[in-house]
């Protein structure tokens, strides 16, 4: 009795869950089919669709690959060409460049010789083609580095080879005094309180006035021309001064214009430039007479100062005996202050000279 009830209680239940399907309206079972075998569908179509893109993918990677390559290929061969044209400029000039890619330059145009081979017709031709672009990428940098040069040497070197004319020959014995401007025989500054004010210095009318007759006068500043011009015309009435010289001629270098005396077309033995830094922005320091600047303080009082007086007598001696070549003469004061070192070197021959004098009449006796 016992097993008989257990066999019969799986198809008791059978009939009971058949009862309760029944018992649902007709929509519910439905749709619930329905979404059963929707579930279905997209496992099935997923599973496809990647089947489709793999291939894809792989494809797409690839090409990633190779574009990454490209563009990091390209980049890389940017750089090193910088770099290279970096260390050329800093190395070597334009001539030194010119001269060593000659070779590489001059490659693009080889030729076989006529009684070669088909073979070394080939090569040639071959190596022609493949150094074209290092030579043609060679030629464009010595192109842009020729213009830059030429663009920046405007800047830098003097306006011209030749800043005076030619020295009228009546006149090729008179030496050429030069004469730098601010803090030698002016002093002018700017402050936003008062603008600007410019002072004479003491003596400076007496010593153009003088010289004039022995020198050509140049005035040599690294200030622009509107600013020296008006000042050279009210400070000389008389036009002692021949020629004036303004930031454009300078050499710009290292920070700081610099008069360069070999462009002056003046023989350089007979050049004396004169300024209170004379050392410090002039190329040429053999034809350097230095001079104690000249400044004013904040009082605006102008102070005893002789320098340019006390520097006449030596610059006249030098135009009445023209030495040979004043940088030697020049060389024998070792920068020390000229004017006064003359006066010395004066007395003490007077002296001399006397002592010699009186030898002689102590002979005759």
């Amino acid at each position: 009795m016992t097993s008989a009830r257990k066999s019969a209680l799986p198809y008791t239940f059978r009939r009971i869950s058949h009862a309760m399907e029944l018992s649902k309206p007709v929509g519910e079972v439905e749709e619930e089919r329905i979404i059963s075998s929707q579930s279905t569908i997209p496992d099935q179509s997923a599973a496809a669709a990647a089947a489709e893109e793999a291939p894809a993918q792989a494809s797409g990677i690839r090409e990633n690959k190779a574009w990454k390559f490209f563009k990091y290929g390209i980049i890389g061969a940017l750089t090193g060409a910088t770099a290279f044209a970096g260390y050329a400029s800093y190395a070597y000039s334009l001539d030194e460049v010119e001269e060593k890619t000659k070779t590489l330059r001059e490659s693009v145009n080889y030729t076989a010789s006529s009684d070669a081979s088909n073979v070394e017709k080939y090569q040639g031709l071959l190596y022609s083609t493949v150094m074209t672009v290092p030579a043609k990428v060679v030629e464009l940098y010595l192109d842009l580095r020729k213009l830059l040069e030429e663009h920046v040497k405007g800047f830098t070197e003097p306006a011209s080879d030749k800043l005076l004319p030619d020295l009228h020959p009546a006149e090729q014995h008179v030496f050429t005094l030069v004469l730098d401007l601010n803090e030698t025989i002016i002093y002018s500054d700017w402050k936003r309180d008062r603008g600007w004010r410019t002072f004479k210095r003491p003596g400076v009318d007496d010593f153009l006035q003088h010289l004039g007759r022995f020198y050509e006068i140049v005035v040599y500043s690294d200030q622009l021309s509107m600013y020296v011009d008006p000042v050279v015309e009210r400070l000389d009435t008389n036009h002692f001064i021949r020629y004036r010289l303004s930031r454009s001629a300078t050499k710009y270098q290292d920070g700081k214009h610099y008069r360069d005396l070999s462009k002056l077309n003046r023989d350089p033995g007979k050049i004396l430039y004169v300024s209170g830094h004379a050392f410090e922005n002039s190329l040429q320091p053999e034809n350097c007479v230095p001079i104690k600047p000249f400044k004013i303080d904040e009082t605006g009082d102008v102070p005893l100062d002789t320098a340019l007086l006390d520097l006449i007598p030596f610059l006249e001696y030098v135009a009445r005996n023209s030495p040979s070549d004043i940088r030697t003469v020049l060389a024998s004061y070792e920068r020390r202050d000229i004017g006064k070192e003359f006066l010395e070197r004066s007395k003490d021959y007077q002296r001399r000279m006397q002592e010699q004098r009186q030898q002689g009449r102590l002979w005759r006796r």
